[in-house]
Protein backbone atom coordinates (compact mmCIF):
# COMPACT_ATOMS: atom_id res chain seq x y z
CA UNK A 1 0.00 0.00 0.00
CA UNK A 2 3.01 2.05 0.53
CA UNK A 3 4.23 1.36 -2.80
CA UNK A 4 0.89 2.48 -4.21
CA UNK A 5 0.53 5.86 -2.37
CA UNK A 6 3.95 7.21 -3.08
CA UNK A 7 3.40 5.93 -6.97
CA UNK A 8 -0.07 7.72 -6.66
CA UNK A 9 1.67 10.44 -4.95
CA UNK A 10 3.86 11.27 -7.53
CA UNK A 11 2.15 10.81 -10.46
CA UNK A 12 0.10 13.96 -8.98
CA UNK A 13 3.20 15.77 -7.94
CA UNK A 14 4.19 15.17 -12.09
CA UNK A 15 0.92 16.43 -13.09
CA UNK A 16 0.85 19.81 -10.93
CA UNK A 17 4.28 20.06 -12.62
CA UNK A 18 2.82 19.75 -15.94
CA UNK A 19 -0.04 21.68 -15.61
CA UNK A 20 2.28 24.51 -14.00
CA UNK A 21 5.02 24.44 -16.73
CA UNK A 22 2.03 24.83 -19.53
CA UNK A 23 1.04 27.93 -17.68
CA UNK A 24 4.17 29.48 -17.68
CA UNK A 25 5.00 28.16 -21.61
CA UNK A 26 2.10 29.94 -22.38
CA UNK A 27 2.94 33.43 -20.60
CA UNK A 28 6.13 33.86 -22.08
CA UNK A 29 4.89 32.96 -25.55
CA UNK A 30 2.12 35.13 -25.28
CA UNK A 31 3.94 38.14 -24.14
CA UNK A 32 7.06 37.68 -26.67
CA UNK A 33 4.24 37.97 -29.15
CA UNK A 34 2.53 40.93 -27.78
CA UNK A 35 5.47 42.90 -28.07
CA UNK A 36 6.16 41.30 -31.46
CA UNK A 37 2.67 42.43 -32.75
CA UNK A 38 2.44 45.98 -31.07
CA UNK A 39 5.91 46.85 -32.84
CA UNK A 40 4.73 45.47 -36.10
CA UNK A 41 1.38 47.01 -35.64
CA UNK A 42 3.43 51.02 -35.00
CA UNK A 43 5.25 50.51 -37.55
CA UNK A 44 3.03 49.13 -40.00
CA UNK A 45 -0.02 51.87 -38.74
CA UNK A 46 -2.33 48.91 -38.28
CA UNK A 47 -5.28 49.33 -35.80
CA UNK A 48 -5.85 45.62 -36.29
CA UNK A 49 -2.26 44.64 -35.07
CA UNK A 50 -2.16 46.84 -32.43
CA UNK A 51 -5.78 45.97 -30.65
CA UNK A 52 -5.05 42.46 -31.62
CA UNK A 53 -1.86 42.60 -29.31
CA UNK A 54 -4.48 44.21 -26.98
CA UNK A 55 -6.45 41.62 -26.63
CA UNK A 56 -3.01 39.19 -26.82
CA UNK A 57 -2.11 41.24 -23.53
CA UNK A 58 -5.38 40.66 -21.86
CA UNK A 59 -4.45 36.83 -22.96
CA UNK A 60 -1.11 36.97 -20.81
CA UNK A 61 -3.29 38.48 -17.63
CA UNK A 62 -5.61 35.86 -18.17
CA UNK A 63 -2.97 32.85 -18.30
CA UNK A 64 -1.38 34.77 -15.07
CA UNK A 65 -4.44 35.04 -13.36
CA UNK A 66 -5.48 31.34 -13.91
CA UNK A 67 -1.91 30.37 -12.76
CA UNK A 68 -1.99 32.60 -10.00
CA UNK A 69 -5.31 30.29 -8.89
CA UNK A 70 -3.55 27.50 -9.56
CA UNK A 71 -1.26 27.76 -7.21
CA UNK A 72 -2.98 30.17 -4.42
CA UNK A 73 -5.50 27.49 -4.19
CA UNK A 74 -3.15 24.94 -2.70
CA UNK A 75 -1.47 27.19 -0.29
CA UNK A 76 -2.67 25.62 3.01
CA UNK A 77 -4.75 27.48 5.45
CA UNK A 78 -3.80 28.78 9.02
CA UNK A 79 -4.85 29.94 12.19
CA UNK A 80 -4.51 33.98 10.35
CA UNK A 81 -5.88 33.17 7.07
CA UNK A 82 -8.45 30.11 7.65
CA UNK A 83 -9.89 30.27 4.66
CA UNK A 84 -6.10 30.19 2.98
CA UNK A 85 -5.33 32.28 0.18
CA UNK A 86 -8.30 31.65 -2.41
CA UNK A 87 -9.69 34.56 -2.14
CA UNK A 88 -7.19 36.68 -3.48
CA UNK A 89 -7.96 35.10 -7.17
CA UNK A 90 -11.11 36.95 -6.92
CA UNK A 91 -9.68 40.07 -6.56
CA UNK A 92 -6.94 39.39 -9.11
CA UNK A 93 -10.18 38.94 -11.47
CA UNK A 94 -10.89 42.23 -11.01
CA UNK A 95 -8.28 43.70 -11.12
CA UNK A 96 -8.29 42.38 -14.47
CA UNK A 97 -11.13 43.44 -15.46
CA UNK A 98 -10.61 47.06 -14.90
CA UNK A 99 -7.27 46.86 -16.81
CA UNK A 100 -9.15 45.45 -19.72
CA UNK A 101 -11.75 48.26 -19.81
CA UNK A 102 -8.71 50.59 -19.91
CA UNK A 103 -7.07 48.56 -22.31
CA UNK A 104 -10.52 49.43 -24.32
CA UNK A 105 -10.07 52.90 -24.02
CA UNK A 106 -6.84 53.36 -25.49
CA UNK A 107 -7.77 51.01 -28.60
CA UNK A 108 -10.64 53.02 -29.23
CA UNK A 109 -9.20 56.22 -29.40
CA UNK A 110 -6.75 55.20 -31.57
CA UNK A 111 -8.65 53.49 -33.47
CA UNK A 112 -10.85 56.63 -33.92
CA UNK A 113 -8.30 58.91 -34.61
CA UNK A 114 -6.94 56.52 -37.96
CA UNK A 115 -10.36 56.72 -39.08
CA UNK A 116 -10.44 60.31 -39.40
CA UNK A 117 -6.86 59.99 -41.05
CA UNK A 118 -6.79 57.02 -42.64
CA UNK A 119 -2.82 55.64 -44.01
CA UNK A 120 -1.31 53.00 -46.29
CA UNK A 121 -1.41 49.66 -44.77
CA UNK A 122 0.81 46.87 -45.90
CA UNK A 123 -1.22 43.94 -45.55
CA UNK A 124 1.46 41.40 -46.21
CA UNK A 125 2.74 42.42 -42.52
CA UNK A 126 -0.84 42.06 -41.29
CA UNK A 127 -1.32 38.58 -42.27
CA UNK A 128 2.62 37.25 -41.67
CA UNK A 129 2.45 38.62 -37.84
CA UNK A 130 -1.58 37.87 -37.23
CA UNK A 131 -0.48 34.09 -38.93
CA UNK A 132 1.94 33.86 -35.93
CA UNK A 133 -0.66 35.00 -33.57
CA UNK A 134 -2.69 32.00 -34.54
CA UNK A 135 -0.19 29.51 -34.45
CA UNK A 136 1.55 30.68 -31.05
CA UNK A 137 -2.28 30.95 -29.28
CA UNK A 138 -3.30 27.54 -30.99
CA UNK A 139 -0.19 25.59 -29.74
CA UNK A 140 -0.38 27.23 -26.59
CA UNK A 141 -4.27 25.86 -26.27
CA UNK A 142 -3.27 22.49 -26.90
CA UNK A 143 -0.75 22.46 -23.84
CA UNK A 144 -3.81 22.41 -22.02
CA UNK A 145 -5.96 20.44 -23.88
CA UNK A 146 -5.03 17.38 -21.78
CA UNK A 147 -6.52 18.98 -18.54
CA UNK A 148 -9.31 21.16 -19.60
CA UNK A 149 -12.04 18.89 -18.12
CA UNK A 150 -10.20 18.66 -14.72
CA UNK A 151 -10.16 22.04 -13.77
CA UNK A 152 -11.97 25.50 -14.07
CA UNK A 153 -9.52 28.05 -14.44
CA UNK A 154 -7.11 25.36 -16.66
CA UNK A 155 -10.83 24.96 -18.92
CA UNK A 156 -11.15 28.87 -19.23
CA UNK A 157 -7.60 29.37 -20.05
CA UNK A 158 -7.98 26.92 -23.08
CA UNK A 159 -11.19 28.85 -24.18
CA UNK A 160 -9.82 32.57 -24.14
CA UNK A 161 -6.77 31.30 -26.35
CA UNK A 162 -9.04 29.59 -29.06
CA UNK A 163 -10.78 32.87 -28.99
CA UNK A 164 -7.55 34.83 -29.65
CA UNK A 165 -7.00 32.22 -32.21
CA UNK A 166 -10.16 33.21 -34.11
CA UNK A 167 -9.42 36.91 -33.62
CA UNK A 168 -6.29 36.70 -34.82
CA UNK A 169 -7.65 34.89 -37.92
CA UNK A 170 -9.81 37.85 -38.59
CA UNK A 171 -6.93 40.01 -38.50
CA UNK A 172 -5.37 38.24 -41.52
CA UNK A 173 -9.05 38.42 -43.08
CA UNK A 174 -8.17 42.23 -43.08
CA UNK A 175 -4.87 41.44 -44.36
CA UNK A 176 -6.04 39.65 -47.45
CA UNK A 177 -8.73 42.03 -48.11
CA UNK A 178 -5.82 44.91 -48.16
CA UNK A 179 -3.36 42.80 -49.85
CA UNK A 180 -6.62 42.42 -53.06
CA UNK A 181 -8.68 45.47 -52.98
CA UNK A 182 -6.25 48.10 -51.24
CA UNK A 183 -9.72 48.77 -48.72
CA UNK A 184 -7.41 50.18 -46.06
CA UNK A 185 -10.88 50.99 -43.82
CA UNK A 186 -10.82 47.10 -43.06
CA UNK A 187 -8.10 47.10 -40.42
CA UNK A 188 -10.00 50.35 -38.50
CA UNK A 189 -13.19 47.92 -38.76
CA UNK A 190 -11.30 44.70 -37.90
CA UNK A 191 -9.94 46.85 -35.04
CA UNK A 192 -13.36 47.77 -33.82
CA UNK A 193 -15.12 44.63 -34.07
CA UNK A 194 -11.89 43.38 -31.80
CA UNK A 195 -12.89 45.88 -29.34
CA UNK A 196 -16.54 44.51 -29.12
CA UNK A 197 -15.37 40.97 -28.60
CA UNK A 198 -12.76 42.44 -26.05
CA UNK A 199 -15.61 44.51 -24.04
CA UNK A 200 -18.14 41.83 -23.81
CA UNK A 201 -16.03 38.82 -22.50
CA UNK A 202 -14.48 41.54 -20.07
CA UNK A 203 -17.97 43.05 -18.88
CA UNK A 204 -18.63 39.06 -17.99
CA UNK A 205 -15.36 39.00 -16.19
CA UNK A 206 -15.83 42.38 -14.29
CA UNK A 207 -19.60 41.65 -13.24
CA UNK A 208 -19.16 38.33 -12.18
CA UNK A 209 -15.98 39.03 -10.12
CA UNK A 210 -18.03 42.12 -8.56
CA UNK A 211 -20.77 39.62 -7.35
CA UNK A 212 -17.95 37.06 -6.08
CA UNK A 213 -15.88 40.10 -3.68
CA UNK A 214 -19.43 41.56 -2.20
CA UNK A 215 -19.97 37.22 -1.46
CA UNK A 216 -22.73 37.02 -3.61
CA UNK A 217 -24.00 33.92 -4.87
CA UNK A 218 -21.77 32.49 -7.83
CA UNK A 219 -23.27 32.66 -11.05
CA UNK A 220 -23.13 28.62 -11.58
CA UNK A 221 -25.61 28.22 -8.55
CA UNK A 222 -28.80 28.05 -8.19
CA UNK A 223 -30.11 28.33 -4.02
CA UNK A 224 -33.88 27.47 -4.48
CA UNK A 225 -32.59 24.73 -6.54
CA UNK A 226 -30.22 23.75 -3.44
CA UNK A 227 -32.64 24.38 -1.05
CA UNK A 228 -35.47 22.15 -3.09
CA UNK A 229 -32.81 19.33 -2.85
CA UNK A 230 -31.79 19.11 0.94
CA UNK A 231 -35.86 19.35 1.70
CA UNK A 232 -36.52 16.54 -0.58
CA UNK A 233 -34.06 14.52 1.37
CA UNK A 234 -35.44 11.55 3.86
CA UNK A 235 -35.86 13.26 8.11
CA UNK A 236 -35.15 16.92 7.04
CA UNK A 237 -38.01 19.29 7.92
CA UNK A 238 -36.50 22.31 6.10
CA UNK A 239 -33.88 24.56 5.82
CA UNK A 240 -33.16 28.61 5.98
CA UNK A 241 -30.68 30.97 6.61
CA UNK A 242 -28.92 29.74 3.47
CA UNK A 243 -25.53 31.71 2.95
CA UNK A 244 -23.75 31.15 -0.63
CA UNK A 245 -20.18 32.32 -1.50
CA UNK A 246 -17.27 31.92 -3.48
CA UNK A 247 -14.00 31.04 -1.73
CA UNK A 248 -12.22 31.36 -5.14
CA UNK A 249 -12.84 31.60 -8.82
CA UNK A 250 -12.93 28.02 -8.11
CA UNK A 251 -14.74 26.55 -4.64
CA UNK A 252 -17.90 27.59 -3.33
CA UNK A 253 -18.71 27.43 0.08
CA UNK A 254 -22.97 27.06 2.05
CA UNK A 255 -23.77 27.22 4.94
CA UNK A 256 -27.67 26.54 6.31
CA UNK A 257 -29.84 26.22 9.25
CA UNK A 258 -31.06 22.71 8.67
CA UNK A 259 -34.01 21.03 10.90
CA UNK A 260 -34.50 17.61 10.99
CA UNK A 261 -36.90 14.85 12.29
CA UNK A 262 -36.54 13.39 15.96
CA UNK A 263 -36.75 10.05 14.24
CA UNK A 264 -33.98 10.69 11.63
CA UNK A 265 -31.34 7.85 11.92
CA UNK A 266 -27.70 9.05 12.61
CA UNK A 267 -26.46 7.27 9.54
CA UNK A 268 -28.96 9.42 7.24
CA UNK A 269 -27.78 12.42 9.50
CA UNK A 270 -23.92 11.43 8.70
CA UNK A 271 -25.21 11.45 4.76
CA UNK A 272 -25.97 14.64 4.67
CA UNK A 273 -21.81 15.69 5.45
Amino acid sequence: MGHGHGHHHHGVQQKLEQVNRAFVIGIVLNLIFVFVEFLAGWWNHSMALISDAGHNLVDVFSLVLALMAFRMSRIKSSFQMTYGYSKGTILASLINAILLFFAIGVIARESYLSLLKPVNIEGSVTINVASIGILINAVTAYLFFRDKDHDLNIKGAYLHLLADALVSLGVVVAGIVIVFTGWYLIDTIMSFIIIIVIFLSSWQLFRDSIVLTLDGVPRNIDVEKIKKEIEGMKGIKNIHHIHVWALSTMKNALTAHIVIKEEMPLKDLAALK
